[in-house]
């Protein structure tokens, strides 16, 4: 079974302690440092096993017209004049973009499937797992681990390369994921990735 590692949302706005969307990281010590230092770690390690790597990025438009305000979520965005395509909000943050022909798709509401060529991409690409990871765990990365199973995926979750404001919502929502995924840390997925490279190469 081929896998892929989806990589959400890993932008300034909602990761960078400097960010104006607070819900991608709690905003004291060093919780954005250790959350860049295992995501890096996730997608050194999916690129070196030969992992393809999606990165998801959402932005819009400076007047936000096209942003459906029916959730707090959107409201606060357009109220905080954040995710504006172009700006340094919605660039990925240093040492986490997207390496040169890896695609990178843009979505604007929660899950990344939805209005987005996300699932076309993956279908294409043959893949029947998903690697999950990014900011923040309690919105774009739950819901899109839910559309993803609905729609016939396997995922397993990157733990600690996952984030939000609230650790201890964080967990809620990790324990809620086991549900449907298997929930495991970077360095865990990483050597399962190693293990699978190992095993694919001739003898």
């Amino acid at each position: 079974m081929k896998t892929a590692l989806l990589a959400l949302h890993y932008q300034n706005e909602v990761l960078h302690p400097e960010g104006r969307i607070a819900l991608g990281v709690a905003r004291d010590g060093d919780a954005s440092g250790r959350v860049v230092t295992a995501a890096r770690t996730l997608l050194d390690g999916a690129r070196n096993a030969g992992i393809p790597v999606i990165s998801v990025r959402i932005a819009f438009r400076p007047d936000h017209a096209e942003v459906i305000c029916n959730a707090p979520i959107f409201r606060n965005v357009v109220a905080a004049g954040a995710m504006i395509e172009g700006t340094w909000g919605t660039e990925f943050v240093e040492g986490l973009e997207p390496e040169p022909g890896e695609f990178v798709v843009h979505h604007t509401r929660i899950s990344a499937f939805t209005g987005s060529p996300l699932a076309e991409i993956l279908k294409a690409l043959e893949v029947g797992h998903l690697i999950i990871a990014g900011v923040a765990t309690n919105s774009v990365v739950v819901t899109t681990a839910a559309h993803a199973v609905d729609l016939g995926w396997e995922i397993t979750i990157a733990a600690d390369a996952c984030s939000c404001r609230d650790p201890r919502l964080h967990q809620a929502t990790m324990d809620n994921l086991s549900l449907i995924g298997d929930v495991r840390s970077v360095d865990e997925v990483v050597a399962g990735l190693s293990s699978l490279r190992s095993q694919e190469r001739p003898a």
